[in-house]
Formats: structure tokens, C-alpha cells, sequence
């Protein structure tokens, strides 16, 4: 299935569209059903949350090591 054969969520309108119909800076997708492409805001939300976290994590692997104490100062 092409990028024209799914469907989009388009950010401006908050409308599902199926295939380029718009811009795609103004498009969010693709996703295999029209039914997906409704929840893109919600879709979209998880992943970002999801992400936050992970970089989180990502943050605070160390934590012990020099400058964890909030010291940037040069040694």
C-alpha cells in the first residue's frame, strides 16, 4: 500500500484525508484506517509522552557521576 492509499490526519483542518491531498508539513501519518488517522491528536500525545520518558531515562543513566550533584565547574 502507497503513501496514497492511506489516510492522513491533516493538522490544520483536524479533518482524515485519504492519499496527498495536503501539504505535508500539514499532514500527520500515515496510518492504515481512517478510523487511526481520527485519533492522530491522541496517537501523537502517547508517542510524545513516550519519548519524554524515554529521554528521560536516557537523562538520568548516570547519575552519580561528575557533575550529577548539579556541579558543572571544570576540575
Amino acid at each position: 500500500m502507497s503513501g496514497e492509499d492511506k489516510y492522513w490526519y491533516n493538522l490544520n483542518t483536524g479533518e482524515v484525508e485519504r492519499g496527498f491531498e495536503s501539504p505535508s508539513v500539514d499532514r500527520a501519518g500515515p496510518f492504515d484506517t481512517a478510523e487511526e488517522a481520527a485519533r492522530a491528536p491522541e496517537i501523537l500525545a502517547e508517542r510524545s509522552r513516550a519519548w519524554a520518558a524515554e529521554e528521560s531515562a536516557d537523562d538520568d543513566w548516570g547519575g552519580t557521576g561528575a557533575g550529577a550533584s548539579g556541579d558543572d565547574t571544570a576540575r
